[in-house]
């Protein structure tokens, strides 16, 4: 016997929290962006050493996803989301003035709500949904481009007026309010069914490797370019202003357009050939990043990125459901575990290799071949999805 989810429509009140607290996600998740070059210099890091931030974040979200798979099964939806916030929330507090090891601890712990909400909270969405999966779940995504977006202008803010500990604070504060709003309301529970036979063949199939492998280099590749970009322009533009701090947005803000369009988008085209014209775009900006040598081309690349990139992730969830049905909850935690573990690595070689050769260029080729490599496996899908059942 196995838990599944009961795909029944979740209150109003209910959908609209979910999309409030993936909006506070987003803003924890990308975080690390705008705020790497002020942390370096608070805890004189090096790239290498700044790297191990975004190693902490993403490697305890492997912990929070399988976490999130234990507990939904057990205690629904709602408490799992709850823990998620209250995660967040507690790392966003101690950031505040923690030390370099305190720091580095307190990244992980919101790394662990991060992975926490953000697996819990795809899953729902995609289950509420059956007939509109990659709709639902873009728009849910926007959500937290929304959040993504806005982190950086609010932290350009508070930075030029030298109040980053407001910034802190304050998410710890609507976390804890967003917690608090999910235990007073009700969201679908679940109940045990039989599992259907021959699930334990998906494992042998060609399409679990090559959709864990989407996960793991599409997330490397988001936080590779959205959590290095500020630095990256920090040392391109080298005057007085916080403009730089700001250059994460054009690359969350195009992320954000692109997922408000792709439910239109997805009436005319197939997903996957949506995520593989994206990966195109993708592999353009990160390109057009690697030969800047003033902003402009900065701006630009970032958008294009952003943009490219969009509709790849969420189309990557709807994945699971459709080849994994009612396994996709299990299968789904594997999954999100794998996409932290890209979190986890390829942000962590972008410092390694911008350490080793003194060019943070040479760390971007990290991104740009993630990329390429999703391409690739996008197009070798079109052969693999036919022996699903095999």
């Amino acid at each position: 016997m196995i838990s599944t989810p009961v795909t029944t429509h979740a209150p109003r009140s209910g959908t609209t929290l979910i999309h409030v607290g993936f909006v506070l996600t987003g803003v924890m998740t990308t975080l690390l962006g705008p705020t790497l070059p002020i942390l370096s210099v608070r805890w004189s890091l090096n790239d290498a050493q700044a790297g191990y931030l975004f190693t902490s974040q993403f490697a305890s979200s492997i912990i929070g996803v399988a976490i999130s798979s234990w507990l939904i099964q057990r205690r629904g939806y709602r408490l799992t989301l709850m823990l998620g916030m209250v995660l967040m929330g507690l790392g966003a507090g101690v950031l505040a003035t923690a030390s370099w090891k305190v720091g580095l601890t307190s990244v992980g712990v919101y790394g662990a709500g991060y992975g926490v909400a953000s697996a819990t909270s795809n899953l729902l969405i995609s289950e509420l949904n059956p007939t509109r999966r990659a709709a639902a779940l873009n728009l849910l995504n926007f959500s937290w481009g929304i959040g993504a977006v806005g982190c950086p202008f609010l932290v350009a803010i508070l930075q030029r007026a030298n109040r980053m500990t407001v910034f802190w604070y304050g998410m710890a504060l609507l976390l804890a309010l967003e917690a608090l709003c999910l235990a007073l309301i009700r969201l679908p529970t679940l109940r045990s069914e039989t599992r259907r036979p021959g699930t334990s063949r998906i494992w042998k199939t060609r399409l679990f490797p090559i959709l864990g492998a989407l996960f793991f280099v599409y997330v490397g590749t988001e936080t590779s370019v959205g959590g290095w970009i500020a630095s990256y322009a920090r040392r391109i533009d080298v005057g007085p202003g916080t403009f730089w701090v700001m250059t994460p947005s054009f690359f969350w803000g195009a992320l954000l357009v692109g997922r408000a369009t792709a439910p239109l988008l997805l009436r005319r085209t197939r997903e996957t050939n949506l995520a593989s014209a994206g990966l195109v775009l993708s592999c353009l900006g990160i390109a057009l990043l690697l030969v800047a040598h003033t902003m402009s081309p900065i701006v630009i690349g970032a958008m294009l990125a952003g943009l490219g990139l969009s509709s790849v992730f969420p189309i990557n969830i709807s994945l699971i459901s459709r080849w994994f049905g009612d396994e996709g909850v299990r299968f789904g935690g594997v999954m999100f575990a794998l996409a932290g573990l890209g979190g986890a690595t390829l942000p962590w070689l972008v410092g390694l290799f911008s350490a080793q050769t003194g060019n943070l260029k040479a760390g971007l080729v990290v991104p740009f071949l993630g990329s390429t490599t999703m391409l690739v496996l996008y197009l070798a899908n079109r052969a693999a999805r036919g022996s699903a059942g095999s």
